[in-house]
């Protein structure tokens, strides 16, 4: 009887199989994946549950299954929440991460016509800056930027572009209608941008090879940001929250230790 547990892997799947401890030996490891894989059925699902991790564990997991797995180290880790059982309506949030991982710098247009304001923008890293004659730019196509903020004074005047920008036209509550250009330049040059629809959030919150104590200060920045836009008659907003890296399966956390009492947007 074997002593110990052999460990082999599915080079052409993505599934890791274990070969327990007196188990049948094998000569060699098939390149081919077998067709009779376990399948988490509805009675597996009712009956055992998959267990919620604390953060911190749901994160090591994840280290240790690219070092079984072999695969790229800095592969991305995104999170993904679902929220409480009740309709919730869409919503859009920028948010900016405490320990940035994205390369690029997002290009960002600041429409104003005012020259102390255009000045300040350019010296801020805007991309673009300008007034009449940046909006028609835009409608020739021949401006294209990642984000679009306006001081307020300017909005009246962009009415043109609403179906051209669509979910990018500057809006008060999503920040990028105001008078601080260098803040919200701050934000949407570095900022990452999430969408919930269908009372569901998925963002990118980091690398694998980042520090574990940086991403979970990114992962809970995020689950602040997104508990910031609880209706004011809601109790528990995430419902279920899950980290995964790119090749890795999901984990649930804990989520609700990652924040306290956070304020709704009505509550400010």
């Amino acid at each position: 009887m074997a002593t110990c547990t052999r460990i082999g892997k599915v080079l052409a799947g993505c599934q890791r199989h274990f070969l327990v401890a007196g188990g049948p030996t094998y000569t060699r490891v098939s390149l081919v994946a077998p067709r009779h894989l376990p399948v988490r059925t509805y009675a597996a699902a009712k009956f055992y549950p998959k267990p919620v991790h604390e953060t911190a564990v749901a994160v090591d997991l994840l280290k240790s299954f690219q070092k079984l797995d072999y695969t790229p180290l800095d592969q991305p880790v995104s999170t993904r929440g679902h929220e409480a059982e009740k309709k919730v309506d869409p919503f859009v949030s920028t948010v900016h991460l405490p320990h940035p991982f994205k390369t690029k710098v997002n290009k960002v247009a600041v429409f104003t016509e005012n020259p102390d304001q255009v000045k300040v923008a350019q010296e801020n890293g805007a991309a673009f800056v300008g007034g009449a004659d940046l909006v028609q730019r835009i409608l020739d196509d021949e401006v294209d930027a990642d984000f679009y903020v306006a001081v307020p004074d300017m909005i009246s005047k962009l009415l043109p572009l609403k179906n051209k920008l669509r979910k990018k036209f500057p809006k008060n509550k999503r920040g990028s209608v105001g008078v601080d250009i260098p803040k919200m330049l701050e934000l949407f040059k570095t900022g990452h941008e999430y969408v919930a629809e269908k009372d569901t959030v998925i963002i990118r919150v980091g690398t694998l090879n980042m520090p574990k104590e940086q991403l979970i200060a990114n992962i809970q920045t995020v689950v602040k940001d997104v508990c910031s836009h609880r209706p004011a008659s809601f109790g528990h907003f995430i419902e279920r929250a899950i980290v995964s890296s790119q090749t890795s399966e999901g984990l649930l956390f804990k989520s609700e230790e990652l924040v306290e009492k956070t304020p709704t947007k009505k509550d400010v």
